[in-house]
């Protein structure tokens, strides 16, 4: 175990975006009455998805975006940019990776802590003032930081006191159902996710992470038949992830767990006994009861039906309704799931509530 050193409150993915998001609008205020912006620091452990979210979040808001590695400077030449002679004065010119357009943007400068420390310490006037030397950021330009903590098995230069207080910071942590509703949206192969919902313990591990097991279910998008390929599979996981994980993900397919029925599945069935209650039944009715399998689907189940606001057609909502009254689906798994569904703000899901029985059920447990 490490004695890690964070800063700020521990957040999910969708924390940390609400949280970047205002404190942009907070920014662009204060530019406009001539005060100085605060750079936000985003603390973490690898893999778990910082640079990403950052990415999209300019993506998805349309900000230019601009991205540096100081642990990839050698020189400070690197950061401030090279001097030239303007009539009888010195100046250094901006290097490239500065952005010379206006924004809204963000400047992303990336595991900040693994530059050396005389780069750390050249970037605390940027910092502050959003400028080095000769050249500044154009108006409406935003700095985030990553950064990895200290006090464990990271190579990385701590930061005093006076570079810390130039930063907001907050430090995000893995959360499953986020990273659920994430590899959803994103189409991650649906394997993957079941396999992450089934074995949680394993994704923050030091070769296994959130960003390894992306790259793990990627590979293997391609293989329909995984148990009739398990050789390219083992070599695959091991490319990817660390032994334990390896393995554990090969037992999941010997187990044909990466065969569970999907979404999908549940809400199209023509026929729901035997496309769905059969095939679920077998997996999960055993000594003792399968719950981790019946929490996974659930738990896809309700991310399938509230990510996209879809009208489902009778068969569906007669198909969703004979899921919910399953009679081996313990009875808090039920709740939770009817209780997703019916306050996710979409209108044809609240209409199970109007089916007597599952209205018997959600009384039954509030």
């Amino acid at each position: 175990m490490h004695n890690y050193q964070y800063y700020g409150t521990k957040v999910n993915a969708t924390e940390l975006s609400r949280f970047i998001q205002h404190i942009f609008q907070t920014n662009q205020l204060l530019e406009g009455e001539g005060k100085r912006k605060s750079p936000i620091c985003i603390w973490g452990r690898h893999g778990i998805g910082k640079t990403e979210i950052v990415e999209n979040l300019a993506r998805q808001n349309g900000y230019q975006y601009a991205y540096i590695a100081p642990a990839q400077f050698e020189e400070m030449g690197d950061l401030v940019g090279m001097p030239a002679i303007e009539g009888e004065r010195t100046v250094f010119r901006a290097p490239a990776w500065v952005p010379d357009v206006p924004g809204p943007g963000i400047l992303l400068i990336d595991d900040v802590n693994r530059a050396d420390e005389r780069i750390l310490r050249g970037i605390m006037q940027l910092l502050q003032n959003h400028e080095l030397i000769s050249w500044q950021l154009p108006p409406q330009w935003q700095i985030i930081l990553t950064a990895n903590p200290d006090g464990g098995d990271y190579s990385v230069t701590p930061m005093d006191d006076a570079m810390l207080t130039r930063m907001l910071h907050v430090t995000l942590e893995f959360d499953l159902k986020t990273w659920v509703q994430w590899a959803e949206q994103n189409e991650v192969d649906a394997r993957g996710i079941n396999f992450a919902l089934l074995y949680p313990e394993i994704i923050t591990g030091q070769r296994t992470t959130p960003r390894t097991l992306v790259q793990f279910f990627e590979a293997i998008k391609s293989i329909k038949d995984l148990s009739a390929n398990l050789g390219l599979v083992r070599i695959l996981a091991d490319s990817c992830l660390d032994e334990q994980s390896a393995t554990a993900f090969i037992s999941f397919v010997n187990h044909n767990l990466s065969e569970l029925i999907t979404p999908e599945q549940i809400c199209n069935a023509q026929d729901f006994e035997k496309e769905v209650f059969l095939p679920f039944q077998k997996m999960v009715v055993k000594q003792p009861i399968r719950v981790d399998i019946i929490a996974a689907l659930c738990t896809r189940l309700a991310n399938y039906l509230l990510q996209d606001a879809q009208t489902l057609s009778s068969l569906q909502l007669n198909n969703l309704k004979a899921f919910l009254k399953i009679d081996f689906i313990p009875n808090d798994i039920r709740f939770t799931l009817l209780k997703d569904l019916t306050s996710g703000g979409q209108a044809g899901l609240k209409g199970l509530l109007a089916d007597v029985e599952l209205g018997k059920l959600l009384l039954k447990q509030m």
